[in-house]
């Protein structure tokens, strides 16, 4: 007689999507985190056959972490949860290890089972110090306080979607095992408009959207890029704060749905030479009481002074700003003009090269597009900077005359290194102590990179990128 040992939560898929999207819907209705905690712990406590809660957040450079507390337990210390924040690289000195981990009850999911196993819940969680206080080297917090702030201040609500661009790679860790002199192995040759119907990245693509639409992402479309073997999902556009969580879980659901069949789903921004590299289009409007503050009729390109404020400021702090938007060295390989790269420090309603770029609109949809950001950046940190300096940052407006001289992002990580320390407004946007920390994980990588690029894609720069480090290969260094 066979007997169902296992019986945990699997829910299906359809079922799933409507209770993310009610969740959701609670999350951007601004519910309180006390209504909220006791709706879901009244939930948990009630659901048998989840057996764990997944607590998931960013490290400095916006690797995710996740750890899993049984339900039970989870259920009686949610309020005195800690972790040895040591063992994250960039937080805490081991003299001062320990951290504890709270919890943001709005930012809640529940899970297909057949990317991330059954009987579990994923919550997003906050950092915070021995004294309770936000953890300053939290770029969450950093970001959640900062929109909480505009909010609260002149009943601003940002709106973000990212659209995240990578790539099919054959081969289970193939960026761990990277060899400069073979490279990549493409999963497929198709490319936009030129793969099959049932071509493996299709069947990729078709898989990740299945997950992210279950998970209430509101998938809009979702296709192969322009390089071969280059995927993008674009979902719609939502909270700032959800939009970078979404991130994080958007490329852990690419990540495993990969390894699952056999292959590695990869964000270095340019791991091959010779065809385009990957983006992360950032498109970034302000509401207030429903109205779109970016819109304007009779503004030029249809947008109002206060998008264009916000355009001069980030364009004024540019190549000061460049280490969080283009976060490694990889990233400045795909500043390369002769790909369609996004590397001139001006913006265009037409011009794919530059920097930032005011797309088709109306009312509804005005945005800014900031173009030239890297899929590997924290998109934390990344949305807190295109805020905070499109809104606060200093003004240099520039000349927009036909014979304007052209300006470029940094062209290398050493030079975008230079800028950033150098800036008094980094200083300002990150703090003294957050911003000592990212430099000097940046500046590890740097120093340890030829300082020209050239024209193959080094071991150095993918077993050593941020988001694959592991302990092991930091130690080759």
């Amino acid at each position: 007689m066979d007997i169902d040992l296992k019986s945990f939560l699997e829910i299906p898929y359809t079922d799933l999507e409507e209770m993310n999207l009610t969740a959701k819907k609670k999350r951007v209705s601004r519910i309180s985190q006390k209504e909220l905690q006791k709706f879901y712990t009244t939930y948990l406590s009630k659901e048998t056959r989840i057996k764990a809660v997944t607590i998931g957040f960013s490290d400095i450079e916006g690797r995710f972490h996740m750890l899993d507390y049984d339900k039970k337990y989870f259920l009686a210390s949610h309020d005195s949860l800690t972790f040895d924040g040591s063992s994250i690289r960039g937080f805490s000195r081991q003299a001062e290890s320990d951290l504890r981990l709270g919890v943001d009850w709005s930012a809640f999911w529940w899970l297909p089972s057949d990317v991330f196993g059954p009987g579990k819940i994923l919550i997003m969680g906050c950092i915070l110090d021995q004294d309770d206080m936000p953890y300053e080297m939290d770029s969450r917090s950093v970001l959640s306080n900062y929109l909480d702030q505009l909010f609260k201040k002149k009943s601003y609500d940002v709106h973000v979607a990212c659209e995240v661009e990578g790539f099919l790679m054959k081969g289970v860790e193939a960026e761990k095992n990277y060899h400069e002199v073979t490279g990549f192995e493409l999963a497929s040759e198709g490319g936009y408009f030129h793969s099959l119907p049932t071509d493996i990245l299709r069947q990729f693509i078709d898989k990740c959207a299945e997950a992210q639409r279950a998970m209430g992402f509101e998938n809009e479309k979702d296709h192969p890029e322009v390089a071969p073997s280059q995927f993008e999902l674009n979902y719609s556009h939502t909270d700032a704060l959800l939009a970078a969580d979404q991130i994080l879980i958007y490329k852990l659901v690419c990540r495993q749905i990969a390894r699952n069949m056999g292959l590695t789903a990869s964000f270095l921004p340019k791991p091959m030479m010779g065809i385009n590299g990957s983006g992360m289009h950032t498109n970034i409007s302000i509401f207030k009481k429903n109205k779109n503050l970016f819109f304007d009729e009779k503004g030029k390109d249809k947008l109002s002074k206060m998008a264009w404020q916000f355009i001069d400021r980030i364009l004024t702090s540019a190549s000061e700003i460049s280490l969080i938007l283009n976060a490694s060295v990889n990233a400045y390989r795909r500043l390369d003009p002769a790909f369609e790269a996004p590397n001139e420090i001006k913006a265009s309603a037409v011009d794919r090269g530059a920097m930032i770029r005011v797309p088709i609109h109306n009312e509804k949809s005005a945005r800014v597009e900031v173009r030239s950001v890297g899929p590997d950046a924290n998109p934390y940190l990344m949305i807190y900077t295109l805020m905070k300096t499109g809104l606060e940052g200093v003004t240099e407006k520039p000349d927009r005359t036909k014979r304007a001289r052209v300006k470029f992002l940094p062209g290398t990580i050493q030079n975008a290194i230079v800028g950033f320390r150098q800036s008094t407004w980094t200083d300002g946007l990150l703090g003294e102590e957050y911003k000592k920390r990212y430099l000097n994980l940046k500046s590890i990588a740097a120093d340890r990179s030829p300082a020209t690029l050239g024209t193959k894609v080094k071991k150095g720069e993918v077993i050593y990128h941020h988001e694959i480090y592991n302990q092991l290969l930091w130690n080759e260094y």
